[in-house]
């Protein structure tokens, strides 16, 4: 089946750090698939921005090598880019001075498309810079948008500071805090499992569920990231963001209707029951990890502490794992512990949720029969997204029952031809239709960092250890002590 083609309004496009890497990697070749199966209403461009003094030829030719490396060549069409590159336009301009402002607004002026989207692709320091200057250009009209990045501030102090300078300038509805977590097609299809399907909702609770794992791993190290990452760490990085809100998808009540405000109002709920992690229970709660030397899926790489000396940087305990457990005080997850991990440096690179469900209360088998496992619904988000629901079944053929764990396997790849959209294809989509649904709210992101902070906190003050791990595992043996005090076990057949 071939899904129908919504095509979006018209709009102008215009990329603040528009010759950076995430233009290049993810927001040029998100766009060039959207065109290409005529998603675009005309008039519709796009224009970059940034301090390079280059020429529009130049910009193009930026374009047209961002296709060719990061498209594959199957989808590559001739055609389709001269068309595309003849949407793209070039301004130099610089953010804290006057250059380039006046003729950005006599662009733009001069334009007959219905939507505006500012996309912010540079450093979060100048998010508030740009938002106010826009402002103060005159370049705010009912259907523009303002599109931000991770991280929305480093504490719940400077979150609150970035939302009030944005919120001075624009209306709540028009700010679209980007996630791209929460545009891939596994991610969405969580409330597709949950809420189109009987079989899952009423045993979706503690009564049925022994606990969740969420599990987020990159074999990557900081590559070219390191003037952020040793200032973030993992779990400003990776659990404040993506990770709480893979949390609130699996644990959030059912929303009225598939809104923006409902989802997100639901969603919030769940932030605001998680139990505190705080001085008191910051110990036993977490665990920090930072990689060392070892033998990766890349091959022999090098610590944490000796990428950082490669770039003169001095030790540092920043956190490149971390592993929680987290309490849910609601009715519905009262005692069925969610557990996350994240870190770099690990066996492989999955993000995947997995939801194991109670024993049976009685096995009417006999030893001979082998272990009665436990079900678990595994979503995986990526590589090789889809879903498995673990069951047990009997062995086929004579010879008495026995029992065997195997998986009803739903591959994305083998159940739907075709390519599937990215994550930025679909939320950039969204943007220009005005949907909110998958982005976070402001007070979303505000109860996140209430609820993280406590932990920075806590281990500022008990001076919580650092573990080393070596690369290409699964992280410190702390982490695997801290998930079997309870009698169970991470989920390593990734």
């Amino acid at each position: 089946m071939v899904s129908k083609i919504i095509p979006v309004p018209s709009f102008d496009c215009i990329v603040f750090g528009g010759i950076g890497d995430l233009a290049e990697r993810k927001l040029i070749p998100a766009l060039y698939h959207r065109q290409c199966i005529g998603q675009f209403t005309e008039p519709s461009r796009i224009i970059g921005l940034s301090r390079s003094s280059v020429t529009e030829n130049e910009y193009r030719n930026f374009v047209y090598k961002s296709i060719e490396t990061h498209v594959k060549d199957e989808d590559i069409d001739s055609l389709e880019i001269e068309e595309f590159l003849e949407r793209f336009s070039y301004i130099s301009l610089d953010v804290t001075k006057e250059l380039g402002w006046n003729q950005l607004k006599e662009r733009l002026e001069c334009s007959q498309a219905g939507v505006r989207a500012f996309y912010l692709a540079v450093s979060p320091a100048l998010f508030s810079d740009i938002a106010v200057r826009l402002g103060e250009t005159g370049l705010i009209t009912p259907d523009t948008r303002i599109i931000v990045e991770k991280p929305i501030g480093k504490d719940l102090d400077t979150a609150c500071a970035l939302n009030n300078r944005l919120g001075d300038v624009f209306s709540e509805s028009q700010i679209f805090r980007i996630d791209h977590y929460l545009g891939k097609e596994t991610v969405q299809n969580l409330m597709a499992l949950r809420f189109a399907n009987a079989l899952y909702e009423p045993l979706w609770n503690s009564n049925h569920i022994d606990h969740v794992q969420i599990t987020v791993s990159e074999s990557v190290g900081l590559e070219g990231r390191i003037g952020y990452y040793d200032h973030a760490g993992a779990l400003r990085d990776m659990v404040q963001n993506h990770m709480l809100q893979l949390l609130c998808l699996v644990a959030m009540e059912p929303p009225s209707l598939l809104d923006a405000n409902a989802v997100r109002d639901e969603k919030l709920k769940v932030l605001r029951s998680l139990t505190p992690i705080n001085i008191n229970n910051v110990g036993k709660c977490t665990v920090r990890g930072q990689y060392l030397a070892g033998a990766s899926s890349r091959g022999l790489v090098k610590s944490y502490q000796e990428d950082l000396g490669e770039l003169g940087k001095g030790q540092s305990d920043t956190e490149t794992f971390v592993a929680l457990k987290i309490n849910i005080e609601n009715w519905r997850w009262n005692n069925t512990p969610f557990y996350l991990r994240t870190g770099k440096r690990m066996a492989s690179r999955v993000s995947e949720v997995t939801v194991t469900f109670r024993p049976i209360p009685h096995s009417i088998f006999t030893n001979d029969a082998g272990e009665v496992i436990a079900n678990r619904l595994v979503i995986r988000l990526q590589p090789n997204e889809g879903v498995k629901q673990w069951l047990m079944i009997k062995d086929p053929g004579p010879g008495g029952m026995r029992l065997r764990h195997i998986p009803l396997d739903m591959s994305f790849a083998d159940a739907f031809s075709g390519r599937n959209a990215g994550a930025y294809e679909r939320l950039l989509m969204d943007v220009m239709r005005g949907n909110q649904t998958l982005f976070m709210r402001r007070d979303e992101v505000e109860a996140a960092w209430k609820w993280i902070v406590p932990i920075l906190d806590g281990w500022e003050q008990t001076g919580q250890p650092v573990h080393g791990y070596n690369a290409g595992t699964w992280g410190p043996s702390r982490a695997i002590a801290m998930i079997e005090r309870d009698g169970r076990t991470w989920n390593d057949t990734l």
